[in-house]
């Protein structure tokens, strides 16, 4: 699988981003079949919350016997430098590791929480200590609203942080604010070394009133086709990687489709964009 430089970081970060989210419902033989088709597909990089269930739970025990092998990420979503300190520390023994490559201010949905992780007294005290303590490496922050690439511009003009992720899907980019704002946030990333990851990346839409049969937050492309047009514009984007869907029955389908991953010409990624017509963008 194609491996890309996660900014300053330095890791050569795969195209596929462990999503963590997969195992937020799944007992431990099903999270450990997950797992070797990951490790299998070679995949160096993870992404997990506390707030995704029982997936550190899940996690913990690959990552006690092979720290080394990827490349781990954590997040808070807690607003205040107390809270973020002692999630910190949960996550640190739940995930049974010692430190985090990357640890990030999750889900900051508008510009007043991102003055309340800010201010003094807020969570991004807590990380900036705990990377001078070395329980961290680098420090990110992600969100997955419409305004997150307004946001994370921003963002990046109060602190340095290391990396970003927030959603890029083509139907998303049908919204031409969201475009502008999300390909704006890849220049300045870009310029300043920022790493780029991407969630939402086979989102069709929002499951609106019909029942939800995947464990995704939004109603997900389906079709291993359908899926790799979909994962082939997502990194035919200037990102690092993006985070695989949060079902662990897409999980195989998603990687396959990043092994397979094919670039898109600018004609085709905008062909692509104009036909989601079809589909509703999950954001407003």
């Amino acid at each position: 699988m194609e491996t890309r430089r996660l900014g300053r970081t330095g890791h050569m970060s795969t195209v596929a981003i462990l999503g963590g989210f997969a195992f937020s419902q799944v007992n431990q033989a099903e999270a450990d079949a997950a797992m070797e088709q990951v490790v299998k597909a070679g995949v160096n990089h993870i992404d997990v919350a506390p707030s995704y269930g029982i997936a550190e739970e899940r996690l913990g025990p690959w990552l006690a016997r092979d720290r080394d092998r990827f490349f781990l990420g954590c997040k808070t979503m807690e607003r205040t430098k107390a809270g973020a300190e002692a999630e910190l520390r949960r996550s640190l023994e739940r995930l049974q590791v010692d430190y985090f490559d990357l640890y990030q201010i999750h889900a900051i949905t508008n510009f007043e929480e991102l003055d309340k992780v800010t201010r003094p007294g807020g969570a991004l005290e807590a990380l900036i200590e705990a990377r001078e303590a070395g329980l961290i490496h680098f420090i990110g922050i992600t969100g997955h609203v419409v305004d997150a690439p307004a946001i994370f511009l921003e963002a990046l003009r109060r602190f340095d942080f290391d990396t970003v992720l927030f959603p890029i899907n083509f139907v998303q980019y049908s919204n031409t604010t969201y475009r502008q704002n999300a390909e704006e946030l890849l220049r300045q990333c870009r310029a300043a070394d920022v790493g780029t990851m991407t969630i939402k990346s086979i989102a069709k839409g929002p499951w609106g009133e019909q029942p939800k049969t995947y464990n995704t937050w939004y109603q997900p492309f389906i079709d291993p086709a359908d899926i790799q047009q979909a994962v082939d514009f997502v990194l035919s984007q200037d990102i690092t990687g993006l985070c695989t869907a949060g079902d662990i029955h897409l999980l195989p389908l998603v990687l396959q489709a990043c092994e397979d991953f094919t670039p898109l010409s600018i004609a085709e990624q905008e062909k692509l964009i104009a036909s989601a017509t079809e589909h509703e963008p999950l954001f407003a």
